[in-house]
């Protein structure tokens, strides 16, 4: 095959040096992102995700349902607000519902009815029975001795008057006093006589709960307004625990079950979603289906309709019941992973996504989209978006200290709070983005896809534009520049991204240790990533290798946690090797072949280090150093080096100038990989021989230079990592080979036949 450099090949390079003014170009419309405007369609307000928002103004159309299938973080639950948002605005005054759910008592103890009714008609029917009930009560009320105490009252102050007119009297004629005496006894009896009347009164007053207690039946008829339109605003219930009481609804428990003191069960019934909520988000399908309620989900999707029946078991509830049917005209929203769809296709032969495709929709969430100028301005909308929210958190977080005590007392509260003293100036306010701040995230969003893509996976940049934002602020800058954004890359880690930080720093002290004691002969650098669970992001680091080749046995041993696909690669690269020998006509010798990698005790799985091993396996079968300062990545297939993932945080783990390498062999279908890298550098264009590649420049001054080169083949590699050609590649190999064969023969007091034939399948292969 050919292999030399042709004039496509060098436009093609050419390409890859104006990315970074191409993308200065698509952003070209703003100096900073204070001039950016936000769509006022809240759909628009979700980037990236175009199918996805098509689908949503679909659904919002024809009021069907929909299921978001993708990774966390590329915006399921921002879409499923902006539906609810967008109905509210369109069509709520038709969806809301405006019929109150009243509960009344069935036709017995265990039974409900419900009953649709206009909320100021049932208040006004609730108000008058309750004032029937109450004057019932308070004709049971009514005891009264006012006309006794009123009658006693009366001869007391006439006994009163007729002691004192005989007492004064007596002071004249004597015998009055006798008189005087015996109505002061008379007024003194009255006196207890109007007390005790009192008394018998706060008594039965005291008594009367216990006499309207004998009207709790009357109570207990009355009906339960169980949902108001009027008391809620929000289209949608977001459902975190998708089971029958929250969906469906239920009977509390009746704590007084003995005797007359029972509540009855209508007073006890709760609604669920299904009956109060026009949308139902379910954010994680799996909690449902673990939960075991897709049944009677699909059953009520079906129907529009359900009876409410109490619970499992012979509690309190257990055996209640309704006796009609509680509507449910929901639209379903449902949120999902990929590995949930998989149970979905098995489960009831498909009956959930059967049920989505009747009435609406199942989307795939993108999770990484092509860079195009579409995509990029969408990359200003969504910083520009996260910089207010950031402003609203401000507000939320520090406005009433603003109002009250103003900016001096917010620095120094700040103060207290980062423990370090903060410019006379310092404002609390959000910083905008400039172009070039912007620019190194489109680099991130880059780096965290491949091909030529955008990671939509948005969460975790969230932070990053946070952290980069308070780097600005605490730094008193104007806006937010470049370095802001790498300060806060650097910070702003996940869990995978601080372990590999760990092991990146001992991975470099590994590295440094054996370039100082080895002469590089089968020892290479290959590439590896860690993916992130949650974020999806990719974290680089070199993985060195060790390999040994002796003759005796033909098999190849890959020791340590090693995978499928790795022993298939490894085995795949023992095939190359005896095909050149075979090409070259040189004498077989079985050959052992011993792979190592070095200190990954996580273990290894994928054909990305296929052809690092090749080039280790090449260097120790014909004893030629590898440049250690050089790192290798790639599929080897036969002599062909194939497209890899993760090539970009690959690259990035290595162009760190303290570890000390300076380059890198990369496969020539990953050119796309190394744009983001461009961004914001110094970079040129470089070739060796008819290999074509890129010089970063890690320092200023063109200091810290660091070469990526874009190989076809593993001779190209060959030519880079050990400055051999081809030519001379096999001519070594073929003569490692004749030597070993007379060695053999020698051992065995026998001279070599002129040319030894090796039968094709004498020896099995074997991999461990």
């Amino acid at each position: 095959m050919s292999t030399d450099l042709n004039a496509n090949d060098k436009a093609w390079i050419q390409e890859l040096l104006h990315y970074p003014q191409l993308l200065k170009e698509r952003l070209a419309f703003f100096e900073d992102t204070g001039t950016v405007l936000i769509p006022e369609d809240p759909i628009e307000r979700v980037v990236f995700q175009d199918r996805a928002k098509k689908a949503i103004r679909k659904i919002a159309h024809k009021r069907g349902h929909i299921l978001m299938v993708g990774r966390p973080g590329t915006g399921k639950s921002m879409l499923a607000g902006m539906l609810q948002e967008i109905l509210d605005q369109s069509l709520g005054d038709y969806i809301r519902p405006r019929d109150a759910i009243v509960a009344y008592p069935g036709r017995d103890r265990n039974h409900i009815r419900f009953a649709y009714e206009d909320p100021k008609q049932t208040d006004r029917l609730l108000d008058e029975l309750r004032r029937k009930i109450e004057a019932t009560v308070d004709a049971g009320r009514i005891f009264s001795l006012q006309d006794q105490i009123q009658s006693v009252r009366r001869v007391k102050h006439v006994l009163l008057a007729a002691t004192l007119v005989l007492a004064v009297g007596g002071f004249f004629l004597p015998p009055l006093l006798v008189g005087a005496g015996i109505t002061g006894i008379g007024s003194l009896f009255l006196f207890l006589q109007e007390n005790n009347h009192r008394a018998q009164e706060q008594i039965q007053a005291h008594n009367a709960p216990a006499a309207a207690a004998n009207l709790k039946h009357l109570y207990d008829m009355l009906p339960v307004v169980l949902y108001d339109p009027r008391e809620e605003q929000t289209l949608m219930a977001r459902v975190s625990e998708p089971n029958a009481r929250t969906m469906k609804g239920g009977f509390r428990h009746d704590p007084y079950q003995s005797g007359n003191l029972q509540t009855p069960p209508h007073q006890r019934v709760y609604l669920g979603a299904h009956a109060t909520s026009p949308i139902i988000y379910i954010d994680e399908l799996r909690t449902l289906i673990r939960i075991g309620y897709m049944p009677e989900l699909l059953e009520i999707m079906q129907e529009k309709r359900y009876v409410l029946e109490g619970g499992q078991g012979t509690g309190s509830g257990a055996a209640d019941r309704s006796e009609n049917h509680l509507q449910a005209e929901n639209i379903i929203v449902a949120c999902c992973n990929h590995d949930t769809v998989d149970y979905l296709r098995s489960e009831g032969d498909g009956a959930f996504l059967s049920r989505i495709e009747d009435k609406g929709e199942i989307v795939h969430m993108e999770s990484a989209v092509a860079e195009t100028p579409d995509t990029v301005m969408q990359v200003v909308q969504y910083v520009k978006q996260e910089v207010e929210r950031i402003e609203s958190e401000f507000q939320a977080a520090w406005g009433e200290v603003i109002t009250n005590e103003g900016m001096d007392s917010v620095r120094s509260r700040c103060e207290q709070i980062f423990g370090r003293r903060l410019p006379p100036d310092f404002r609390l306010a959000t910083r905008d983005f400039t172009r070039d701040a912007v620019m190194e995230i489109v680099k991130e969003l880059r780096c965290r896809a491949s091909d030529g893509k955008l990671t939509t996976i948005l969460r975790p940049i969230n932070g990053i534009i946070k952290a980069a934002v308070f780097e600005a602020i605490f730094s008193n800058a104007e806006t937010v520049a470049p370095q802001h954004v790498r300060i806060a890359l650097e910070e702003h880690l996940s869990l995978e991204g601080s372990i590999h930080q760990e092991i990146a720093r001992h991975k470099k002290d590994l590295k440094k240790y054996i370039d100082s004691i080895t002469d590089s002969i089968g020892y290479v650098v290959g590439l590896a990533v860690v993916s992130s669970n949650a974020s999806g992001q990719m974290y680089g680091q070199p993985l060195p290798i060790h390999c040994l080749v002796d003759a005796g046995a033909d098999r190849v041993i890959a020791g340590g946690k090693v995978g499928e696909i790795a022993k298939a690669a490894a085995q795949n690269v023992r095939a190359s090797v005896r095909r050149v020998l075979q090409k070259t006509g040189a004498p077989y010798v079985g050959y052992e072949m011993h792979i190592e990698y070095i200190q990954a005790h996580g273990g290894i799985e994928g054909d990305s280090a296929s052809a690092a091993i090749d080039v280790a396996l090449v260097s120790d079968f014909i004893h030629m150093p590898v440049n250690e300062k050089f790192a290798v990545t790639g599929s080897l297939t036969g002599d062909i080096i194939l497209a890899v993932g993760g090539v970009t945080e690959k690259l990035r783990s290595v162009m760190d100038p303290v570890l000390g390498m300076s380059g890198a062999c990369i496969p020539w279908q990953n050119k796309h990989d190394v744009e983001p890298l461009l961004i914001n550098a110094v970079v040129e264009y470089i070739q060796v021989d008819h290999i074509p590649g890129i010089r970063i420049h890690r320092a200023e001054d063109h200091k810290a230079p660091f070469d990526i080169f874009f190989c076809k083949t593993k001779w190209q590699v060959y030519r880079i990592m050990m400055g051999l050609d081809q030519d001379s590649v096999e001519t070594r190999m073929a003569e490692r080979c004749r030597q070993d064969n007379r060695a053999r023969y020698a051992s065995a007091g026998t001279r070599p036949p002129v040319e030894a034939e090796r039968p094709e399948d004498a020896f099995p292969l074997d991999v461990r």
